[in-house]
């Protein structure tokens, strides 16, 4: 019989070239399918395969992917065949992808248990897109406006139209190149992605990361055709970054935080970003929301992020903006 060959986290970390705990979150997540051995976890090498091809999807599947739904709250997780279910009255959808959300869930369900929060991991438009639907509570987003300057607010303004809404800051984070370990390639600047010899792997439609750089390139004059490997997607930070570190790609954007779990990358800080949290006025009398936002300007949530560090949380908490 031939012998089933599995992989330990470690093991895992190794071949993404990032670090074992960041595996644990992905199998967390269900994003990396993984089962026990006695105590252990195991991955099988066909799933790793997988993870690492699931970013190079065609943009269809980001326009199928499912939404949870209100009434019944339905949330269709990473893992297929995994559905959860829980009623409107106790469940929050959030929409976003940063870690920050993960802090605010777990404080948001250790301090009020008869609230269950469900962490969906889109990105910026899809999330507002979600929220103006009915299909989310609410949504993080860090969308750059180049004729403005300005991040989240023209866009909540034409994404959310005729809905009133408040914009929560969260956390002001650093977007810049994901490079190999040394900028072997001397890569600093937007117009360098377009040097013959450079490859780029890109964010997906509709990401604040992919917003950013083509508002750079349209600003800058830069065609977005001169650079090689821009049709090329992946869906999260640490799938671009992961990629660099594979030397798939020369380079990639994305925030600060996800370099520091990868490991044979440099990361070149470009611009500074607002990561804000919309949340639809009607809903600000709700008690599930006014605990969101309890534990936002709580002093412990603020604690804890401040201990992931390359976060800037001068003004977190503070209502940016409302429409």
């Amino acid at each position: 019989m031939k012998e089933v060959v599995s992989l330990t986290p470690k093991e895992v970390a190794d071949i993404l070239k990032i670090t074992k705990n960041t595996v644990y979150e992905l199998i967390k997540r269900g994003e990396l399918p993984a089962y026990r051995v006695g105590r252990k976890l195991r991955v099988d090498p066909q799933d790793v395969e997988a993870y690492k091809k699931q970013g190079k999807r065609t943009e269809s599947v980001q326009e199928n992917c499912t939404f949870p739904t209100f009434g019944s709250i339905s949330i269709q997780a990473k893992t297929p065949g995994i559905e959860e279910t829980v009623p409107e009255a106790r469940g929050l959808v959030i929409c976003g992808q940063d870690v920050l959300l993960d802090v605010l869930t777990r404080h948001l369900e250790r301090r009020f248990r008869e609230i269950h929060a469900f962490r969906h991991h889109v990105g910026s438009f899809p999330g507002l897109l979600a929220l103006y639907q009915g299909k989310a509570h609410m949504a993080a987003i860090h969308l750059w406006d180049g004729a403005t300057g300005t991040y989240n607010v023209p866009y909540v303004r034409h994404l959310l139209p005729g809905i009133p809404a408040v914009i929560v800051h969260l956390a002001c984070r650093m977007q810049g190149f994901y490079v190999a370990k040394g900028n072997p390639k001397n890569i600093a600047n937007w117009s360098d992605l377009t040097r013959p010899e450079i490859t780029f792997i890109n964010r997906e439609k509709g990401s604040g990361t992919r917003v950013l750089l083509d508002e750079k390139l349209r600003l800058s004059g830069i065609d977005r055709h001169m650079i090689k490997g821009y049709q090329q997607e992946e869906f999260s930070h640490l799938a671009v970054a992961s990629a660099v570190a594979r030397g798939e790609a020369d380079a990639a954007l994305g925030n600060e935080k996800v370099s520091l779990q990868v490991r044979g990358i440099d990361f070149i800080p470009l611009q500074k970003e607002r990561y804000e949290l919309v949340i639809k006025k009607e809903d600000l009398d709700n008690p599930k929301f006014q605990a969101v936002l309890d534990i936002i300007q709580s002093g412990e949530f603020t604690s804890e992020l401040r201990g992931l560090g390359d976060y800037d949380l001068t003004d977190t908490g503070k209502i940016s903006a409302e429409t």
